[in-house]
């Protein structure tokens, strides 16, 4: 009898232990720090690109992209990035007039090539571009109009380097923030080239993009133009500083979703987003990285659809040659669709009627609500000027619409 009852406390002490162990191991797990995200390091001679960017673009009543200004604005680049003007080595210099005034249906945002391999080789890059044109890059290039060709460029894994940097804030560096290896490119009088963590290209096109974007009263309407699939899609909304967005599926066809509830926060949407870029090839500091570029225009007030590119599209607007070809190329193409609400047309309307005012702080207060949508807003003023029939009016949009200098168009009204 003692023997038994030994038995079952002993077995008992054991399976308390047990369980006592794994919870222990589960609260362990749940307090240890997050692990640092392993450092990429190919094997020797095997290459890896990866590429990220957006292509930014309007969606029409019709929900087919409408034509705009791109560059109709202010840049957001450092000095030392190149231009496609004459005589300019950066985008904040003075000649900005004709290049403000091209008109495109698809703005190219910074598209960036990294680099990643196991020892330091030479590989040529070029990337074309049939239906667009080149507006800004870094490192400097052979050649930039209709595609850019940087020519022959050495990647240098590991290589200790001074990268241009100026003390402005730019939407430029953050993409510098991932484990890629460091290029040069390689000047045809054989002196040291310009230096950078990735390639960067910028410009403007028209071209057809694979998503139609349309709203009708409460619901969004979506088509494929496309053959494939478009992946990963989605709808947002940020209206008085509250934010929502959807999350959709994979789909071809047509589908239709309500806007969204504006319930959600910016953390959660940054979490999930993350998980798309990287779902769909990107490495998680690249994600983070290009999260990090856009967020503060990505999620300003307004709405928007995201969507990832099917590969198959991205190739056909973008060919890129790269020699050595690389062991595994990426390239994962955001689409971005503006969409012009109800709410916005009327907000920008209402301001307009006090352009009229004889206060100039009435007049000030007028014109900042009316470019707070910044580059978008010379779109919703042509879509008002449709509508509008008073002659006066239709005057004044047109002098905000042709005018680039907002404190003259303050003066002016």
């Amino acid at each position: 009898m003692t023997t038994r009852i030994t038995s079952r406390l002993v077995a008992g002490c054991f399976i308390t232990f047990t369980i006592a162990a794994l919870i222990g191991v589960r609260l362990s797990a749940q307090h240890a720090p997050a692990k640092a995200q392993k450092k990429i390091v190919p094997a020797e001679n095997r290459l890896i690109v990866h590429e990220w960017g957006t292509f930014t673009s309007i969606a029409g009543r019709d929900g087919v992209a409408l034509d705009w200004r791109p560059l109709n604005g202010p840049s957001d680049l450092p000095k030392f990035v190149h231009t496609f003007q004459e005589g300019s080595r950066g985008l904040r210099h003075a000649k900005l007039q004709g290049k403000g005034d091209m008109t495109a249906r698809v703005r190219m945002e910074t598209p960036v090539l990294y680099f990643y391999s196991g020892s330091e080789m030479d590989v040529s890059v070029k990337v074309d571009f049939p239906k667009g044109k080149i507006t800004e890059w870094y490192p400097q290039a052979r050649e930039a109009s209709a595609g850019i060709d940087w020519g022959k460029l050495k990647v240098m894994p590991g290589k200790a380097m001074n990268f241009p940097v100026e003390s402005a804030h730019s939407h430029y560096y953050p993409a510098r923030e991932t484990d890629a290896a460091p290029v040069q490119v390689c000047r045809t009088d054989g002196k040291p080239g310009q230096q950078e963590k990735f390639l960067f290209y910028r410009g403007v096109g028209t071209f057809d993009l694979p998503l139609s974007v349309k709203l009708e009263g409460e619901n969004v309407v979506l088509k494929n133009l496309a053959k494939d699939e478009i992946t990963n899609l989605v709808i947002f909304e940020n209206r008085g500083g509250k934010i929502g967005y959807r999350l959709c599926d994979a789909f071809t066809g047509e589908m239709t979703h309500e806007r969204p509830a504006l319930d959600k926060n910016i953390d959660s949407l940054l979490a999930d987003l993350k998980h798309i870029l990287v779902a769909s090839g990107l490495y998680e500091k690249e994600a983070m990285a290009m999260i990090k570029t856009w967020r503060d225009t990505w999620f300003e007030e307004g709405m928007r659809v995201f969507y990832i590119l099917p590969r198959k599209v991205t190739d056909e607007i973008l060919p890129v040659t790269i020699d050595p070809k690389p062991a595994e190329l990426v390239r994962v193409l955001v689409g971005r669709a503006e969409v012009i609400t109800p709410q916005m047309e009327k907000s920008v309307q209402q301001q307009i009627s006090l352009l009229r005012s004889p206060s100039l702080e009435v007049r000030e207060t007028a014109m900042r609500e009316i470019r707070k949508y910044g580059r978008f807003s010379e779109p919703i003023l042509e879509r008002l000027l449709e509508q509008e029939s008073n002659a006066g009016v239709r005057s004044l949009m047109r002098k905000l619409i042709d005018s680039s200098d907002t404190e003259a168009g303050i003066a002016k009204n």
